[in-house]
């Protein structure tokens, strides 16, 4: 079986952004960036598969600038055997994502797709859900557990209720949530490794997918600035403060 894992560059989730000054995007000069964490579940989830010899192929696949090659060379560091870039300077939106994938699916062939749910930048959880619909592929949402038995795929993931099991064929796409696993940390060793499995570099454009842009990010704006607490003397004057000031009793 080959796995295909899509995965994202973005501002490090240790780091606070910066909205610019002109409220156009954030600003990311000088910023750490590493693997969307949701992204980096789907690596160690399909790194797994191969050690337990369900799988025999990682490939990883990223969109966005060459230093993505970073992001990449980190996955393949984490495991997976080789990386494919598809190169283009452009910001994408989901729909523009999900067509690059569906082409680069296309041509790679995997029984199982992984992408984390979302992303923690956009935000937007939906270039799995695109992907599948694409492909005309069964997909499994939010999953917090993945089994493959007898050749079905087997998807379970969190509902109001409870956990709901999906039961599908292959091949298939899955998104990953947080409680699938706990990636693990790339050891020197393959640190090294990685730098010389193979990272083919595609240009977006020979893909033959129209990226005109769908969706104009009209502003970004930082949320409100939390105001200072203040201390108070007595139970009675907090009880106060809550019924006439904040107006919650």
């Amino acid at each position: 079986m080959k796995i295909l894992v899509a995965i994202k560059r973005v501002v490090d989730a240790n780091v606070k952004v910066r909205v610019k000054a002109d409220g156009s995007g954030v600003d990311t000069a000088n910023v750490k960036m590493s693997m969307n964490p949701f992204c980096e579940i789907a690596v160690e989830e399909a790194v797994r598969l191969k050690e337990k010899g369900v799988a025999n192929e990682v490939v990883v696949v990223s969109i966005g600038p060459q230093a993505a090659q970073e992001t990449l060379r980190t996955a393949l560091a984490l495991g997976a055997d080789r990386a494919v870039l598809v190169h283009t300077e452009e910001t994408l939106d989901s729909y523009h994502v999900a067509q690059v994938l569906a082409k680069i699916v296309e041509s790679e062939k995997p029984d199982l797709v992984l992408l984390g749910k979302q992303a923690i930048d956009s935000d937007n959880n939906q270039t799995g859900q695109m992907l599948a619909a694409l492909m005309d592929w069964p997909q499994g949402t939010f999953a917090s557990k993945v089994e493959i038995n007898d050749g079905k795929l087997l998807v379970t993931r969190e509902i109001d209720g409870g956990l709901e099991t999906l039961e599908m064929s292959l091949p298939a796409v899955v998104t990953t949530d947080l409680r699938l696993n706990e990636p693990r940390f790339a050891s020197l060793p393959n640190i090294m490794k990685a730098k010389r499995k193979p990272l083919d570099v595609i240009e977006a454009e020979s893909l033959g997918v129209d990226l005109t842009p769908h969706v104009e990010v009209l502003k970004v704006e930082p949320p409100a600035e939390r105001k200072a607490g203040i201390k108070v003397a007595s139970v009675a004057e907090l009880v106060d403060k809550l019924k006439n000031e904040a107006k919650v009793l």
